[in-house]
C-alpha cells in the first residue's frame, strides 16, 4: 500500500470522526425531545383536565340552574340513590323502583319460561310507567324520573294466606304538606295489585287549567316461549272500550304500528301468549296512543309495547286517581273472576265458535281436568266425546257420499251423452237424474260445513290454554309449542322462511292421515273433465296445512291427526253398515215415484195459475 491510499484511509477516517462529532449534539437533542415531551405532557393534560373541568363545571352550573329553571320545586327530587323494594305473595313477587316510585319488575312464582328460568313479565330501567303534568309555572314534570321514598321502614313485604291485604307506600316529597302518594295493595293468592295514586296539596302545584294528567306506561316484552314465532302471533296490545267491547290492536304483527284511540278506554293489557301485564282504570281513560315495535329474531325481547293515555281529575286539595293492576297467566277462569271481561285476552274467536269454546270445549275440558291429570289423554277422551256427538252429522255427510257413488255409472253416461259444449243442458240431465234419485249432491258437503265451528273452535282453544303449557306427553316436551323431532339452525332458503327449522311429528302424522282421508272421502262422482284440478287441489290442501301448523301447538295438530284417525275407523264402520248394492236398488225405485212437489215450489206454481200462467209439462 503505497502512501496516497494510507493518506487517503487516515483523512476519511478523520472526516467521519470529525461528522460524528459534530453530529452528536443533534442526536441527543432528538433523544432528549421524547423525554422533555413525556414530561410536558402531564402538564399539558392537567392544565386541559383543569380548563375542561372548569367548562364542565361552568356547564353543570348553567344546567343546574336551567334544571331548577325547567323543574322548580321538583328539582330535588331529581337525585337520589336508586333503592329497590318487594312486594311478595305465594303467586307473585312484585319490585318496586325508588326512580319513578314505579313496578320495575313482576316475577311470576309458578311459572317458568322455555329456557327454566322464573316467567318474568317485564324488567329493568327501560321500563316506563309515569304520570305527566305541568305546573303553574309550565314546568313539564315526569314522575318516572323523579325519585320516591318509602313512607315506611320495611323494604320487603310479603303477603301471608292468613293476612288480608298488605299495603306499600311510595312517597314523592314535595314539601310543605305537598306530596304524591303511590299506594300498592297486595293480596294473599291473587294476581291482583291495587294502585292508587294519592296526590295532597297538589291543587296549587298543578297549572290552573289542568283537567287531565298523562300517563305514559312503555316495556320490553320478553320471549317467554320456544316457539317465538308463534308467541309472538299471539302477542299484541289488547284493550276495552269503556262500557264496550275487546279489541286487539289492529295491525300488531307488524314491525312498527302506532294506533290512536279517541274513545274512552276501561283497561289497557300488554298481552303474551300465555301471560298478561293489564292496567285497569276504576273510572276511565280519556284516549290513548299505543305503540309496538317488533324486535330482531336475536334479540331476548319480542316488543316494545308503549301506551299513553290521558286520565281525567278534578283539581282539588286531594286528588285519587285509583287503578289495579293485574300480573298473571291468560287463564279463562282466573281472568274471568277479575272481571272487567278480561277473560277476553284468551283468544276463543267469535261468534259461534267464541260460544262453542265458552260453553262445549272449555266446560267438558275442565271436568276432565278434576279426574285425570295427563292432557294428552283428556285431549283424547275429548276428541272421542266430540266425534260422538258428530257421529249423526258424519253419518249423514258419508251416506250421501255412498249415494253419488253409486250414482255415478249413470253421472258417467250423462257425461258421455252430451258433450261439454252443452253445459247447461249437462247440467239440466244430472239435476234431473239427482232429483228422481232422491239425492242432494251437496248432502255431503252440508254435514262437513256445520262441523267447522268445533274445528275453528279448537284451532282458538289449544294454542291459548295455559294448562298445556310445558305438559309433556309422549315425545312432545310442552304441548303448548311444537314437538320437533328434528332441529337445525342451518337457514335453507325457502324451507325455513315458510316450514321452519324443525319437523314437528305430529304435524307430520296428521297431514300423512288427512291424506288418507281424503283419498277414502274423494267424490267419485266427478270426472277429471268437469273439474280439472280439483282433484289435484285436494291432495294439495293438507300439504300447505303441514306448512302452516308446524310451528303450531302440539296440541292442536295431535287433536287433528286424533280426529283423522277416528274418521278412518268411523268410515271403515260404515263400508259395514252401508250396502251399496241395495242402496243403488233403492235410488232406481226412488226414480220411478213420481217426483213429490216441495211447498215452495206448489205456492209459486198456485201464484203462476193465479196470474194466468199454464206450467209447462
Amino acid at each position: 500500500m503505497d502512501k496516497n491510499s494510507i493518506y487517503g484511509i487516515i483523512l476519511i477516517v478523520l472526516i467521519v470522526l470529525v461528522f460524528s462529532y459534530l453530529q452528536k449534539p443533534a442526536a441527543e437533542k432528538q433523544v432528549q425531545q421524547p423525554m422533555t415531551d413525556s414530561i410536558e405532557q402531564p402538564v399539558k393534560n392537567s392544565l386541559k383536565e383543569k380548563n375542561a373541568a372548569e367548562k364542565l363545571s361552568q356547564v353543570q352550573k348553567n344546567d343546574s340552574t336551567k334544571q331548577q329553571d325547567v323543574l322548580g320545586e321538583f328539582t330535588p327530587l331529581t337525585a337520589g340513590q336508586q333503592q329497590f323494594y318487594t312486594l311478595e305473595n305465594d303467586l307473585m313477587k312484585v319490585t318496586l323502583s325508588g326512580k319513578g316510585g314505579r313496578v320495575y319488575a313482576v316475577e311470576l312464582k309458578k311459572y317458568k319460561n322455555y329456557k327454566k328460568q322464573p316467567v318474568v313479565l317485564f324488567h329493568g330501567d327501560s321500563t316506563i310507567f309515569s304520570f305527566n303534568f305541568y305546573t303553574a309555572r309550565n314546568r313539564h314534570i315526569s314522575t318516572n324520573d323523579l325519585y320516591f321514598i318509602p313512607a315506611g321502614s320495611a323494604d320487603h313485604l310479603y303477603v301471608h294466606e292468613k293476612d288480608s291485604m298488605k299495603s306499600f307506600v311510595m312517597r314523592l316529597d314535595i314539601g310543605k304538606n305537598k306530596y304524591i302518594d303511590y299506594v300498592y295493595e297486595m293480596f294473599p293468592s291473587s294476581y291482583k295489585l291495587n294502585f292508587r295514586v294519592i296526590m295532597s296539596g297538589m291543587d296549587s302545584v298543578l297549572a290552573p287549567n289542568t283537567t287531565t294528567i298523562d300517563l305514559k306506561w312503555e316495556a320490553y316484552i320478553p320471549q317467554q316461549e320456544k316457539g317465538r314465532t308463534n308467541e309472538d302471533n299471539y302477542t299484541s296490545i289488547y284493550y276495552k272500550y269503556y262500557q264496550d267491547n275487546v279489541e286487539a290492536m289492529p295491525g300488531s304483527n307488524k314491525d312498527q304500528k302506532i294506533h290512536k284511540l279517541d274513545n274512552r278506554l276501561k283497561w289497557i293489557a300488554f298481552k303474551q301468549q300465555f301471560f298478561s301485564s293489564v292496567l285497569i282504570s276504576e273510572s276511565y281513560f280519556e284516549n290513548a296512543l299505543l305503540k309496538s315495535v317488533k324486535l330482531n329474531d336475536d334479540s331476548v325481547y319480542l316488543r316494545v309495547f308503549s301506551a299513553e293515555a290521558a286520565i281525567g281529575i278534578k283539581k282539588s286539595s286531594t286528588i285519587v286517581l285509583p287503578f289495579t293492576f293485574y300480573f298473571g297467566p291468560n287463564h279463562y277462569s282466573t281472568l274471568k273472576a277479575m272481571g272487567n271481561d278480561l277473560e277476553e285476552l284468551v283468544q276463543l274467536g267469535r261468534n259461534i265458535v267464541k260460544w262453542v269454546n265458552r260453553f262445549l270445549i272449555i266446560p267438558v275440558f275442565n271436568f276432565l281436568n278434576r279426574f285425570i291429570s295427563n292432557y294428552g289423554i283428556i285431549i283424547l277422551i275429548l276428541t272421542i266425546i266430540i266425534k260422538l256427538l258428530l257421529l249423526p252429522l258424519t253419518y249423514s255427510s258419508y251416506l250421501s257420499q255412498a249415494k253419488m257413488k253409486v250414482l255415478k255409472p249413470q253421472i258417467d253416461e250423462i257425461n258421455a251423452r252430451i258433450p261439454a259444449e252443452k253445459a247447461m243442458e249437462r247440467q239440466q240431465a244430472l239435476m234431473n237424474l239427482y232429483k228422481k234419485a232422491g239425492v242432494n249432491p251437496l248432502g255431503g258437503c252440508i254435514p262437513m260445513l256445520l262441523q267447522l265451528p268445533i274445528l275453528i273452535a279448537m284451532f282458538r282453544f289449544f294454542p291459548t290454554s295455559i294448562e298445556l303449557r310445558q305438559q309433556s306427553f309422549l315425545w312432545a316436551h310442552d304441548l303448548s309449542t311444537y314437538d320437533a323431532i328434528l332441529e337445525w339452525n342451518t337457514y335453507i332458503p325457502f324451507i325455513s322462511k315458510f316450514y321452519g327449522n324443525h319437523i314437528s311429528l305430529f304435524t307430520l302424522l296428521m297431514t300423512i292421515t288427512t291424506l288418507i282421508t281424503v283419498r277414502m272421502n274423494s267424490q267419485t262422482t266427478l270426472s277429471d273433465n268437469q273439474m280439472p284440478g280439483m282433484k289435484f287441489m285436494t291432495y294439495m290442501m293438507p300439504i300447505m296445512f303441514m306448512f302452516i301448523l308446524n310451528r303450531f301447538s302440539a296440541a292442536l295438530t295431535y287433536y287433528y291427526f286424533l280426529v283423522n284417525l277416528i274418521t278412518i275407523g268411523q268410515n271403515e264402520l260404515f263400508k259395514l253398515m252401508v250396502n251399496e248394492e241395495k242402496l243403488l236398488a233403492r235410488l232406481n225405485e226412488n226414480k220411478k215415484k213420481p217426483v213429490k212437489k216441495s211447498k215452495w215450489q206448489e205456492r209459486i206454481e198456485q201464484m203462476a195459475k193465479n196470474k194466468g200462467y199454464q206450467p209447462r209439462k
